[in-house]
């Protein structure tokens, strides 16, 4: 069966340590993924999503700004940012591990995202669809995301580890739906 992303009910949000003191949280608002989701054996699935660096969004114009600069994301010269799965592995119960490559500002690098299958089911409105989870720390380091500012009292302004949150929500197609657009 094919199944597509169900952009509404998913999201990737972001979160950094602030002035070592708080978390600031962020998303972008504009990514594309593909599935390739077996339901009787989802270790077979696999995942490649795009994300489009200029749509990060912190609710701070002035940050969000900066995010775009050769500082950060360099939106101008690298407009996205991806994943790709290469292996997934089910640790107990609903519980499991994506391997996969993920590429910044052209540089990729193995990520390794804890995922969990939070169930699946039928709509009122007759589609069936799925959920999932997934969560992953990144050192922003790693990706020549380098900028930063030392702070008087020690640390910097901001983290260089960055967690990365996924939920997914995905919708199996009819085969007369697959069908119809292979017409």
């Amino acid at each position: 069966m094919t199944w597509q992303l169900d952009k509404a009910h998913s999201h990737i949000q972001f979160t950094v340590r602030h002035l070592m003191i708080s978390k600031v949280r962020g998303f972008f608002d504009e990514f594309d993924v593909s599935i390739d989701y077996d339901e009787d054996n989802p270790t077979n699935s696999a995942i490649e999503a795009t994300i489009y660096t200029d749509s990060a969004s912190t609710r701070d114009p002035q940050r969000d700004a900066h995010l775009k600069t050769n500082e950060f994301f360099d939106v101008e010269n690298f407009p996205t940012a991806t994943f790709r799965s290469t292996r997934i592995e089910r640790t107990r119960g609903d519980k499991g591990r994506m391997f996969g490559d993920l590429t910044i500002r052209d540089i990729t690098k193995p990520v390794v995202v804890d995922v969990e299958y939070l169930g699946a089911g039928q709509t009122p409105w007759g589609t069936t669809n799925a959920g999932f989870t997934g969560t992953t720390t990144i050192d922003r380091r790693d990706w020549g995301l380098v900028w930063n500012q030392g702070l008087d009292t020690g640390g910097v302004l901001a983290g260089w580890n960055v967690q990365l949150d996924i939920e997914m929500q995905i919708t199996k197609v009819m085969e007369q739906e697959t069908a119809a657009e292979a017409a």
